[in-house]
């Protein structure tokens, strides 16, 4: 029998045909894959778009309620308190009241307030009830209060006893909210225990209760 060869030969229009086929397909994948590159960038595009319209919105929102609050705050008369700062001074007050006073007959309470209010008058010692009350200075390295019970640590643990608590309340917002004064103490500043001495060079105006009033030397 005649030899017959096994190797495989193939035609060449036909080759061209297949690459031209795998040519084409790889390309339609090409162009599918760029295709969901461009959607998901555009997504994320206009996502981030998104994101900051909102944030201009809201920062412009911000900026219209700000400018509304301040031209309201301008617009208060001047000497204006918040309700929230009512609150809070009357707060302090009844502490320092409480504090300083617990203990003292009616008068004794409302001059303890009273002094704290002269002293907030006089523009010498803070800008607020709060401000006099929790006002400290330094002498010769030494941190001093204007009120003793503020530099003390008793006052955090102690319990409150609740009817002294009421009754410094009801003087606090008598003297705050109403402007009660005892017409006696319209000058006084500083006020000390009865046993304790510690030699002011001030003239003494009243003692009321275990308490001892005084006020500046040239405002009489």
């Amino acid at each position: 029998m005649p030899f017959i060869s096994k190797r495989y030969h193939f035609d060449p229009v036909f080759a061209r045909f297949c690459n031209h086929r795998v040519s084409k397909t790889t390309m339609k994948a090409q162009v599918n894959h760029i295709s969901d590159q461009i959607a998901i960038w555009s997504s994320r595009a206009f996502r981030v778009a998104g994101l900051w319209i909102i944030a201009l919105v809201v920062i412009a929102v911000c900026d219209h309620k700000l400018t509304n609050l301040r031209a309201g705050v301008e617009s208060m008369p001047a000497g204006y308190v918040s309700a929230t700062e009512k609150i809070r001074s009357l707060d302090c007050l009844t502490r320092n009241i409480y504090w300083e006073a617990a203990s003292e007959p009616f008068e004794g309470k409302v001059a303890v307030a009273q002094v704290t209010m002269n002293r907030l008058a006089s523009g010498r010692f803070g800008d607020s009830v709060c401000g006099v009350i929790y006002q400290k200075n330094v002498f010769y390295e030494r941190v001093i209060c204007q009120f003793s019970w503020v530099c003390e640590s008793t006052h955090k643990t102690r319990p409150i006893h609740q009817p002294l608590w009421a009754e410094s309340e009801l003087v606090a917002k008598k003297v705050l909210l109403e402007n009660f004064r005892l017409p006696g103490l319209k000058g006084a500043l500083y006020y000390h225990a009865d046993y304790v001495s510690p030699g002011w060079q001030k003239p003494k105006i009243d003692k009321i209760g275990r308490h001892i009033f005084y006020g500046e030397r040239n405002a009489l």
